[in-house]
């Protein structure tokens, strides 16, 4: 046979990536053609297993549109070899998921293995034993080009690369798209922290933020799987808008298997249907309430007067009041879960049963102190002494009963604060309350005083900045044997009871300890665009670093006088000739009157949260739905209103902060009132 001749670099590569995709195939086919039928005992073994193999087939799924690679490092020795024999290198094509042909050998490496780790660390300072990194740029899922990176040449000077430049900057349609090509340093630390710690990341507009706590937990099932497959793992967001933003970025890693929810999500005990002013709502998320619910909880347990007499037989046991007493008080001190505690009540009881019948002579067993414990007399002294607690009707008497807070707060709670908080008007029962969210926390925390939260072995809370320190309780609860990923800006706080300080919010969490690491490179906002908004920071979050933009594109911006909403349309219109998604932002109080006017132009749009396509690239957005979300071009409509839309003037130019940073590539500033002052 004649020699073939010898392909362009390009040629191999796509090649390699056709070679792939077809493996990758086979290794789906072969667990769909896995036969259990002899290998499970019964339908139970069977069902289960089947839905682990759903799960396989689904993992292994090849997304056209996405890079099975984006890189490939080639190393100047074998992983692991002593560098003074000689060892050849190896060459790893680095992707989102492990891909091995016939034999075994990986033609694909998972981003997460430790050998990739240099992709995305090596640089000419310390080339980690990386002669040539490699960058493979994509169109529509084809291999397009390439670039080269010489690590241990050092003629060849260090130079910004292209193709992840345009990957940061590529226009998006649709949700939140994965940064595993683009990841940074400095990001990379984060990703592979371990999971024994906690991390805090304080990270302004751009930074990737939100990203890395995504990747991170894709990084920690990988290096955890089988202990978190146990624990679990759990995203937690600040709405459901935000929840579809990002849902699809961990099924494109190939991790099918994290949960997502709200903080309201959490501590749904009860129906909200229901709000509280700021001032009311800033007094029930006062991490001061974990301790009046502590007091009103405790209050239900009643030291005893009589003492309890236990007949077996023919004979009868009695246990005084002052040793019941001592019991209870034991109780009381080992500070145990209200729940847990009555459950051990009647077993201290029998216990002090089965002494005096030792002493008679007689020998028990645990089957008799069983027995004892659940003897008519025992329990009806324990439902006297520990009677149980409904956790919504404590709640529910603390708001309602004006002396019974009175009690609770005492010392807590000045007599304003408890004003606040009761309700004007009395309520007849649970279901028919109109609890507000701010309620619901205070239930999920008594609910925790009567019986433990299940603890999960990860959780990532996103936009945290915006919780209650009670609310930092009720996530806190949610990871108490776990760890936990932490991230926010505390620039962006847009509630009254918005975090002042990462400790402050890391020490209600119950994560004192976690490391708190700070990202102030942008990768997404444009730099004029970011210089702009960073006006609004003396005022809103001072001492905080700004955000350094590291794109080489300084992006579109313009601020336009308007006279009429059908201006402010046409600005859509104009960006919308561009390629990529237009978020159209104003206040609340601002949507009805921009719905009329897109509808009189005949302009399609979408709302937060729902999925843009090639034919509607329009999203309407209220500025209080905006955090989280990004758009390739934004047009802000009245910066003031934005303002003048929130309680007080701190959060409404926070939120106006928030609302300037949702541009990728541009941004369209449109007003007809005088902008705030601090953006002159």
């Amino acid at each position: 046979m004649s020699t073939p001749p010898a392909q362009d670099p390009l040629s191999r590569e796509r090649a390699h990536l056709g070679s792939s995709r077809a493996a990758l195939r086979a290794m789906r086919e072969d667990v769909e053609n896995l036969d259990i039928t002899d290998v499970t005992a019964n339908w139970v073994n069977a069902a289960v297993l089947q839905h682990q193999i759903d799960e396989r087939i689904k993992a292994l799924a090849d997304l056209s549109h996405t890079p099975l690679f984006f890189g490939r490092l080639d190393y100047l020795h074998a992983p692991g070899a002593d560098k003074a024999e000689g060892a050849e290198g190896e060459r790893f094509y680095i992707g989102r998921r492990h891909v091995h042909d016939a034999e075994g050998d990986p033609m694909v490496i998972d981003w997460r293995a430790p050998v990739s780790q240099p992709f995305y660390r090596a640089s000419k300072k310390d080339p980690m034993d990386v002669g040539l990194r490699r960058r493979f740029g994509y169109t529509s899922g084809d291999l397009t080009a390439y670039e080269d990176e010489h690590l241990s040449d050092p003629s060849e000077a260090a130079a910004t690369s292209k193709l992840l430049q345009q990957e940061i900057e590529r226009p998006r349609v649709g949700p939140m798209r994965d940064i595993v090509a683009t990841i940074q340093p400095e990001q990379d630390e984060i990703v592979r922290a371990g999971l024994g710690g906690s991390v805090c990341v304080q990270g302004g507009p751009g930074t990737g933020k939100t990203a890395v706590g995504l990747h991170r937990v894709a990084y920690l099932l990988y290096a955890h799987r089988e202990r978190l497959a146990r624990t679990g793992t759990l995203v937690i967001g600040p709405n459901k808008s935000f929840l579809h933003y990002i849902e699809q970025v961990l099924p494109a890693l190939g991790e099918l298997e994290v949960k997502q929810a709200t903080v309201d999500d959490l501590v749904a005990h009860v129906e909200v249907r229901g709000t509280d002013d700021a001032t009311a709502a800033v007094v029930k998320g006062d991490a001061r309430m974990a301790e009046v619910l502590r007091r009103a909880v405790r209050s239900h347990v009643t030291l005893p007067t009589e003492g309890v007499v236990v007949v077996r037989g023919s004979r009868r046991w009695r246990v005084p009041a002052y040793e019941l007493e001592t019991i209870v008080g034991e109780l009381l001190d080992r500070d145990i879960r209200y729940g847990a505690a009555r459950e051990a009540l009647p077993q201290r009881i029998a216990h002090a049963v089965l002494v005096q019948m030792e002493r008679s002579g007689e020998a028990p067993d645990d089957r008799v102190q069983d027995a004892v414990a659940r003897n008519t007399a025992v329990k009806a002294a324990v439902k006297a002494i520990w009677p149980p607690v409904d956790p919504a009707k404590l709640v529910l008497r603390l708001l309602t009963d004006v002396d019974f807070l009175a009690v609770h707060a005492d010392g807590i709670l000045d007599e304003d604060e408890q004003k606040e908080i009761l309700w004007s008007k009395s309520v007849r029962s649970v279901k028919s309350a109109k609890w507000s969210p701010a309620d619901a926390v205070l239930i999920d925390e008594a609910t925790d005083l009567v019986q433990r939260t299940h603890s999960l072995g990860h959780v990532v809370l996103d936009e945290a900045q915006d919780l209650s320190p009670m609310q930092y309780r009720a996530v806190g609860r949610r990871c108490t044997t776990g760890s936990a990923t932490v991230l926010g800006d505390l620039a962006q706080g847009t509630t009254p009871w918005a975090t002042r300080s990462w400790d402050d919010a890391l020490a209600h969490l119950g994560k004192g300890e976690a490391v708190i690491e700070e990202l102030t490179a942008g990768f997404r906002v444009p730099t004029d665009v970011i210089a702009y908004a960073s006006r609004l920071l003396p005022h809103i979050a001072p001492g905080l670093t700004p955000v350094a933009s590291v794109r080489e594109n300084p992006g579109f911006f313009e601020v336009r006088p308007t006279t009429a909403d059908e201006q402010v349309v046409d600005a859509c219109e104009e960006l919308l000739r561009n390629e990529g998604s237009v978020g159209l932002i104003a206040a609340d109080a601002r949507i009805p009157a921009l719905t009329e006017a897109l509808a009189a132009t005949g302009l399609t749009y979408l709302g937060p949260g729902q999925e843009t396509t090639a034919q509607t690239r329009l999203t309407l957005v209220p500025a209080s739905l905006a955090k989280g979300l990004e758009y390739d071009y934004v047009v802000l409509d009245e910066p003031q209103a934005v303002v003048d839309g929130e309680p007080d003037e701190r959060t409404g130019l926070r939120r106006l902060y928030v609302a300037l940073t949702r541009a990728v590539s541009g941004l369209t500033v449109t007003h007809a009132a005088p902008l705030p002052q601090q953006l002159a």
